[in-house]
C-alpha cells in the first residue's frame, strides 16, 4: 500500500518522524515510502541521514531498502556516504551469510571512491569467507572496484584471490570468478591467463554452473588456444553437451567455442559430427521470440559463412511465416541466399516468388533482390530465376517491376550475351520508370545492347528529354549510354552524342557529370580508337557478395556469437568506447586530467546476467 500513496505536501517532515519510530512497522513502511518517491523520480536526498540510521535493523527487507536508496544517492552525497561505512563493516561480519553478501555486494555497488578504501578489509574476508555465496558475491564485487580503483586493487592482492577462487569447490564460485577476472581483462589488464589445467578445471564445473555461470566459462574458453589437437578435441567433446541446453545465449555461446576449435582439426572425418550437432541447435531457435530469432539469425548467417554445410538441408526452417515481424523476415530471406543451391533453388525461387506479391514494398523489393542474387550466385538456375523475374515484370506492380529491372542488370552483367531475350519485356515497361536506380539500370541495358535494339535511339531520346532535372547517377549513366551508342551505330548516336554532350558540359551544374562529358569529347574528338577501347572495354563480371565479409573479420565476429557484435557485424571497437564507459563512471570524484586508462571493449553485450 506504501507504493500506492500519493505524496502529500510536507510528507518529508512526516518521514522524518515514522523513520526515527521505535515501531518496527512504521519504521518498514516509511522506508518503502521513500523507496516510493525515489522510484518516480523525486529528490528523496535530504532524508539520507534518517535512511542511514535504519541500517542496524534486524528486518532484512529494510535492511535491503536501505542499501537500495544507498546506491543510488552515494554519488550525489559522497561525504554522507561515509557515515554508513561502519555498518557495513559491521554487516561484512554478520553471522548471517546473506546480510554479509549483502554489504559487501552494496559497498561495491556504491561507485564512491572514499567509501572504496574502506571496502579492501571486508571484501578480504569476503573472499575467503566460508559460505560460497558471500565467495561468488564478493568475486563480482572485484570487477567493480577495479573499474573505481585498478591500482588498489593490484597493491591489495585481490587479483591473486580472485585467480585463487578458479580452484573453488564451489561452480557458482568459480564461474563468478572467471566472469569477473573476464571483465578486468577488458580494462586493459592480463589478469586471465588460461593453461591446459586451468581449462580442465573449467570443464569440470560446467555441468553444475547455472546458465549464466557457463556462459561466462565458455566466453573465456572462446579466447583460449589449445596447445595441442587433442587438447582441442577435450574441450570440443566436453562443450558438444552444451548445444542441446534450454538458453539460446548458452547454445550460441557454446556454438562459437566449437566454431573456433574446428579450425585445429585436420581430419574431416572428425570435423563432420560437431558439423551435425550445430544444425538441430541452431533450428530451434528459430522457434522462439521474434526478438530472439533476430539475434539468432544475425549469428546464423556468421555461421553460414564459416561452414555453408551445417544448415544446407534445413532451408525450409527460414520460410518466412505469414506473422513473423518485418526485421525477421529480410534475415530470413539473406538466409535462404546464403543456403540456395542446385538442390533446393525451386522451392527457393517458389517462396521468392509467393513474397513478391505481398503488400510490405520493403520486403516485396528484397525478395526480388534475393532472386537475383541467386541467378548470379547459381549459374545452373539462372534461367529459372530470370524467367521468374520476367513473370513479376508482367505484374506491373510498378516498384516490382523497377526492382526487376535492377536485378536483371546485374544478371546480364554476370552473363553477357546469354538472356537478352527479355530485353523486349523490359522495354515495354519504360513509361513506369520513375525511380533514379531503375532508369539507370535500364539506360545502361540499352546503352550495353544498342546495336540489338532496333529503337535504341528513340529510347535514349526519351530519357534524355528530363536531363538537367535527373539525379547524378542517371545522368552519368546517359552519358555513357550515349558514347556507346555513337561507336556501336555511328549514324543513329551522332546527334545523340552531341547534344548528350552539350547537356552535360554546358548547361548541367553537376561537377561529376560536367567532368565525365569533357573527359569523353575529348576522347571521341582526338581519338575515337581510344574511346572505343576505354567504352567498350571487357568488364569482369560480378559477384554475389552481399554479407561476405573478410575472413578476419569473420573470425573476429565469430568469437564473439551471442554478443552485440555478432549482430552488428561490426568489431566491437567500431560501436564500442570502454575509455569513456570508465571515465562516465568516475569523472564525478576524479580529476579529468587524469582520466583513467581503458582500453575498447573486447566482449559487448548479450551474454551479462
Amino acid at each position: 500500500n506504501a507504493f500506492k500513496d500519493q505524496g502529500k505536501k510536507g510528507e518529508n517532515a512526516e518521514l522524518i518522524e515514522e523513520l526515527a519510530s521505535l515501531d518496527r512497522i512504521k519504521k518498514r513502511d516509511a522506508v518503502k515510502k521513500v523507496i516510493r518517491d525515489m522510484t518516480l523520480g523525486k529528490d528523496v536526498a535530504s532524508l539520507f541521514t534518517h535512511v542511514v540510521n535504519c541500517m542496524m535493523t534486524p528486518n532484512l527487507e529494510v535492511r535491503k531498502l536501505v542499501y537500495l536508496y544507498l546506491i543510488n544517492y552515494a554519488k550525489t552525497q559522497p561525504d554522507l556516504a561515509i557515515m554508513a561505512v561502519n555498518g557495513f563493516v559491521k554487516d561484512c561480519a554478520d553471522p548471517n551469510p546473506l546480510i554479509r553478501a549483502l554489504a559487501v555486494r552494496t559497498m561495491g555497488c556504491i561507485r564512491v571512491q572514499q567509501i572504496s578504501e574502506y571496502l579492501c578489509e571486508p571484501l578480504r574476508r569476503a573472499l575467503r569467507d566460508q559460505d560460497p555465496y558471500v565467495r561468488k558475491t564478493a568475486a563480482i564485487c572485484v570487477a567493480k572496484l577495479y573499474e573505481i580503483s585498478p591500482e588498489q586493487i593490484q597493491d591489495q592482492g585481490f587479483l591473486d584471490l580472485l585467480t585463487d577462487l578458479l580452484s573453488d569447490a564451489n561452480p557458482m564460485v568459480v564461474s563468478n570468478a572467471v566472469a569477473s577476472l573476464a571483465e578486468i581483462n577488458t580494462h586493459g589488464a592480463t589478469v586471465l591467463n588460461l593453461n591446459p589445467t586451468t581449462v580442465q578445471k573449467l570443464l569440470a564445473v560446467l555441468d553444475q554452473c547455472a546458465e549464466w555461470g557457463i556462459i561466462s566459462i565458455l566466453d573465456v574458453l572462446a579466447g583460449y588456444n589449445p596447445s595441442t589437437e587433442q587438447e582441442a578435441e577435450t574441450v570440443l567433446d566436453r562443450v558438444k553437451p552444451r548445444l542441446q541446453h534450454a538458453n539460446s545465449a548458452v547454445v550460441l555461446s557454446a556454438t562459437k567455442v566449437i566454431l573456433k576449435y574446428l579450425d585445429l582439426l585436420t581430419d574431416s572425418d572428425k570435423v563432420k559430427p560437431y558439423l551435425k550437432a550445430l544444425g538441430p541447435p541452431l533450428v530451434t531457435l528459430m522457434s522462439s521470440e521474434p526478438e530472439v530469432q533476430y539475434v539468432a539469425l544475425r549469428c546464423i548467417i556468421l555461421v553460414c559463412q564459416k561452414r555453408p554445410s551445417v544448415l544446407y538441408n534445413e532451408v525450409k526452417v527460414f520460410f518466412c511465416k505469414y506473422n513473423d515481424p518485418i526485421y525477421v523476415k529480410m534475415e530470413k530471406l539473406d538466409c535462404l541466399c546464403m543456403l540456395a543451391n542446385d538442390r533446393n533453388i525451386d522451392q527457393v525461387l517458389l517462396e521468392f516468388k509467393e513474397y513478391a506479391t505481398e503488400i510490405d514494398d520493403e520486403f516485396v523489393r528484397k525478395s526480388v533482390r534475393s532472386i537475383g542474387r541467386c541467378a548470379i550466385k547459381l549459374e545452373k538456375a539462372a534461367e529459372r530465376c530470370v524467367n521468374v523475374l520476367v513473370e513479376l515484370i508482367q505484374t506491373k506492380v510498378n516498384y516490382v517491376v523497377q526492382e526487376a529491372i535492377i536485378v536483371i542488370r546485374n544478371i546480364f552483367r554476370k552473363y553477357p550475351n546469354k538472356y537478352e531475350s527479355v530485353i523486349g519485356t523490359l522495354c515495354e515497361n519504360l513509361d513506369t520508370l520513375d525511380e533514379s536506380e531503375a532508369k539507370a539500370a535500364m539506360i545502361w541495358i540499352v546503352g550495353e545492347y544498342a546495336e540489338r535494339i532496333d529503337n535504341a535511339p528513340e529510347l535514349l531520346e526519351n530519357f534524355l528529354e528530363p536531363f538537367l532535372e535527373e539525379s547524378a547517377q542517371v545522368q552519368l549513366q546517359l552519358l555513357t549510354a550515349a558514347v556507346k551508342m555513337f561507336l556501336k551505330r555511328p549514324a543513329d548516336g551522332q546527334d545523340i552524342v552531341k547534344r548528350t554532350l552539350g547537356l552535360a558540359t554546358q548547361e548541367c551544374d553537376n561537377p561529376d557529370t560536367r567532368d565525365r562529358g569533357y573527359i569523353y569529347w575529348r576522347l571521341l574528338s582526338s581519338d575515337p580508337e581510344a574511346a572505343k577501347a576505354v567504352v567498350l572495354a571487357e568488364r569482369p563480371t560480378i559477384e554475389d557478395d552481399t554479407n561476405q565479409l573478410e575472413s578476419g573479420l569473420l573470425d573476429d565476429l565469430i568469437g564473439q556469437l551471442s554478443c552485440l557484435s555478432a549482430v552488428y557485424h561490426k568489431r566491437p571497437a567500431q560501436f564500442v568506447d570502454r575509455k569513456k564507459i570508465d571515465l562516465s563512471a568516475t569523472d564525478d570524484f576524479e580529476d579529468p586530467e587524469e582520466p583513467e586508462a581503458g582500453g575498447p571493449s573486447a566482449a559487448a553485450g548479450g551474454t551479462a546476467p
